[in-house]
């Protein structure tokens, strides 16, 4: 497994240590189960009232621990939902579940064939993994393609879950690429394009943290990872530009990346982003295109074409030193284009590569 640390980018005697910016408040971590509480019958609500409020839970723990191998589907059921919820509601009683015996039982109804059981093991998992200490033990005891395999057959809450849970996995370095072994990307990657909000949330935050490892990012971008990201970044209104912007991010600095990134027309999209988008979007795009352009002529006439310029002098004049500089490079990088490309540059664009995303009147050309 190849951990990618972003590497010092440097040119004309400037040298950035890092492209990217702050991402805390673009990505909350994926909570528990947030799918509400279950309907029980008076005495099962008073048992997990008395467990939720109490220290005394190990004895119920046990029994549903032991219900779980039940024969009866719907004991089986019971148990799984009282387990997601004591798990939920009191963080303590995560490492004691765990401990009774309770991971592998729940990773065996993630295969269940009854949507609902499968339901409530996916989302049990994920609530033990809240436990940073229940995550090795969860990956090693078998859960990683199991959840991969919801994110395609399960309800539309258990997929929303089983991406929180492999998020939760992958934040054990060793678990990146088992996951993305397991088939998870490519599914992640549908949920991002087809899923609700709250799915594409999840499936991007899961994306950001995978594709920290190489062989990830390729599996993203040859799963199609690229439209859903530069639609996602187009729509102002979808609350995903930031999230979306920063995957990209981590994925153009692979070469394959960068050549869908143009082929998906991102780039006017990302110059769109300069122009209007909020300050912490500017800068997040100006270093996306910053690594398309290092290298490639190609890339930097493109960018001026879309009329990059005006808008990175206007952030080159930012209050924040890293915003100015990465803005200054970037516009250095458009007006000294190499290898005699000024004639090149004269030529209209391919009808293919222009503008689709951004609005008529603001398709300026330099």
């Amino acid at each position: 497994m190849e951990m990618e640390n972003r590497a010092n980018f440097g040119y004309m005697g400037r040298t950035f240590s890092d492209l990217s910016i702050n991402d805390s408040s673009a990505f909350s971590d994926c909570n528990s189960d947030r799918s509400g509480e279950f309907p029980t019958t008076s005495s099962q609500s008073r048992r997990l009232l008395v467990a939720c409020t109490s220290g005394n839970s190990d004895e119920l723990i046990r029994q549903l621990v032991s219900d779980l191998e039940s024969c009866s589907i719907e004991e089986q059921k019971q148990a799984a939902m009282e387990l997601r919820l004591l798990a939920k509601n009191k963080p303590e009683n995560r490492l004691k579940i765990a401990k009774a015996g309770a991971v592998k039982p729940l990773i065996s109804l993630i295969s269940s064939s009854d949507l609902q059981l499968q339901e409530h093991g996916v989302t049990a998992i994920l609530n033990l993994s809240l436990c940073d200490e229940n995550k090795e033990f969860i990956a090693s005891s078998g859960a990683i393609t199991p959840l991969a395999r919801a994110l395609k057959t399960g309800t539309p809450t258990a997929r929303e879950n089983a991406a929180c849970a492999l998020l939760r996995l992958s934040q054990v370095d060793e678990n990146k690429a088992p996951i993305g072994r397991s088939g998870a990307i490519p599914l992640l990657v549908n949920l991002l394009e087809n899923g609700g909000f709250r799915a594409k949330k999840d499936a991007s935050t899961a994306l950001y943290s995978l594709c920290s490892v190489k062989e990830n990012k390729i599996r993203a971008v040859q799963a199609g990872i690229m439209k859903p990201l530069v639609e996602l970044m187009s729509d102002f209104g979808s609350n995903m530009v930031d999230k979306s912007a920063y995957v990209l991010n981590l994925l153009v600095s692979v070469p394959d990346a960068r050549t869908a990134l143009v082929n998906e027309h991102g780039i006017p999209v990302l110059v769109e982003i300069i122009e209007v988008g909020s300050q912490r979007q500017k800068e997040i795009a100006v270093a996306i295109l910053l690594q398309v352009c290092e290298d490639s002529v190609t890339y930097r006439t493109m960018v001026a074409r879309e009329g990059a310029i005006p808008p990175l002098v206007a952030l080159s004049q930012s209050v924040t030193n890293r915003a100015k500089q990465k803005a200054e490079t970037l516009i250095e990088f458009l007006r000294q284009p190499r290898s005699g490309n000024a004639a090149a540059a004269a030529l209209p664009l391919p009808e293919h590569q222009r503008c689709r995303y951004k609005r008529p009147h603001q398709c300026m050309r330099l």
